[in-house]
């Protein structure tokens, strides 16, 4: 774990979060890959009839179902079978013969059009069909131009993935990470935004100094990180839109771990003085004010909110330890959260208040672990050695986090019950420090 920074014989991880200079960046070809590495269960499946067209030029610009199947595909859950066993490929609902999909035993068919209204201005159109039950269950108009194509689709898909789980898509949502390149002192820090699947990759910033842990405002506008430009650590808060860049925390000593309030009025902070030791604070933006939270000798960082902003959990070796704590926001004494085994760090809700996730010591290996506030039952998810900064889909169904393969820092997902996981292979070195967006606005 090459990022870390060690103090006394505990590891303090991720304290510096990246910020993103929109003005800076500039979109390059996809790098991250999916490939699912481990399933249990059957997967449903379904088809997805290849999109009509009715345009001025022979083919669509874009093909919306490639999209849609790949999503659908990657979400473990589903498995759309291949158009050339498709017995019929109907684009309008009336020629949807449910006989034919019932000889294949698909559950549900997905069947649209892409229509040109414009020069640059078109209309998609998706419905969803139950087989069994023989009815529509989802019909969708959406306007579209060419560069909003693959939103669109990823749109269609999570509304098509919510009405046959139950649970919202995150398809269409953006994951922010950190790659290194090269070694010791020719090392290349580059910040990276992407769509969920991997696609659009932008370069938001590079930096021969460390940058970690990207942290998004809830309305998923803006970035907290924390830069080591000048060998200081310096929290700064970007808003994606407008590149502009505002210096929030350079104090004296460490800067790190910010991690945004639920209504994104506030930090909570990692800070610690000349002496270095850590404690969990909380910064208001407007104001600028500071409240301290902590004020044990020990170590306390990698602090993060509880979804309805009352409660901070956060990681402190107060009890020998590296253990997951929380603390009221008004200042109340700390409340031990994690008992489990010797080692519970990195805390992240879920985005629904129920589950803990952790980077878990599970028999000489760090791996993501996931406890169920209620029953307090402990899961672990992940199987690698160096699991890492797990980070929650704003559906709480499915977290990312950083892994190993080889000599380099690879991604990796696995839904909330661990029944599904996959690796997203880059060939950009090593690839750390992921950070789910909440919904896109």
């Amino acid at each position: 774990m090459a990022w870390d920074l060690k103090m006394g014989n505990f590891v303090v991880r991720r304290l510096v979060v990246f910020g993103i200079c929109a003005v800076l960046g500039g979109q390059v070809q996809a790098e991250l890959k999916f490939e699912i590495t481990d399933f249990v269960g059957k997967r449903a499946p379904v088809a997805v009839v290849p999109f009509g067209w009715e345009g001025e030029a022979e083919n669509a610009p874009f093909d919306i179902s490639a999209v849609i199947t790949a999503d659908l595909s990657r979400s473990g859950r589903f498995a759309p079978i291949a158009e050339n066993d498709m017995l019929q490929k109907p684009t309008t609902g009336v020629d949807v013969d449910f006989d034919d999909w019932s000889i294949l035993a698909v559950e549900a068919v997905i069947i649209g059009k892409v229509t040109q209204t414009g020069a640059n201005a078109y209309s998609v159109q998706f419905q969803l069909f139950d087989v069994f039950k023989r009815e529509q269950l989802v019909g969708y108009r959406m306007p579209a131009s060419r560069g909003t194509m693959r939103r669109v689709a990823h749109r269609a898909a999570d509304m098509i993935y919510e009405k046959l789980t139950g649970i919202p898509g995150v398809f269409g949502t953006k994951v922010a990470y950190v790659t290194a390149q090269g070694r010791d002192d020719n090392r290349l820090y580059t910040l990276v935004v992407a769509d969920a699947d991997g696609e659009n990759e932008i370069t938001i910033m590079e930096s021969t100094d460390p940058i970690m842990s990207p942290a998004w405002s809830p309305d998923s506008r803006r970035l907290a990180y924390v830069s080591f430009e000048n060998n200081i650590s310096t929290i700064y808060v970007q808003t994606l839109r407008t590149g502009n860049r505002i210096k929030v925390s350079s104090r004296v000593g460490i800067n790190g771990a910010p991690a945004f309030s639920p209504d994104g009025r506030k930090l909570v902070l990692t800070l610690g003085g000349i002496d270095g030791n850590l404690d969990i604070h909380i910064l208001d933006l407007a104001s600028r004010k500071v409240t301290r939270l902590t004020t044990n000798r020990s170590i306390d960082t990698e602090g993060t909110w509880a979804p309805d902003g009352r409660a901070i959990y956060f990681t402190s070796d107060r009890s020998g330890g590296p253990q997951v704590y929380r603390v009221g926001v008004n200042g109340d004494s700390p409340e031990r959260i994690t008992f489990e085994g010797s080692y519970n760090a990195r805390p992240r809700l879920s985005p629904d208040g129920s589950k803990l996730a952790m980077v878990h010591l599970d028999r000489g290996n760090y791996r993501i672990a996931v406890l169920d506030l209620d029953n307090r039952d402990l899961l672990v998810l992940s199987g690698g050695s160096q699991d890492e900064s797990p980070s929650f889909a704003p559906n709480s169904d499915s977290l990312i986090y950083a892994t190993r393969q080889g000599r380099n820092g690879v991604l990796e997902t696995v839904s909330a019950d661990g029944l599904v996981r996959q690796r997203l292979a880059s060939r950009q070195g090593d690839v750390r420090e992921p950070s789910w967006s909440p919904f896109l606005n």
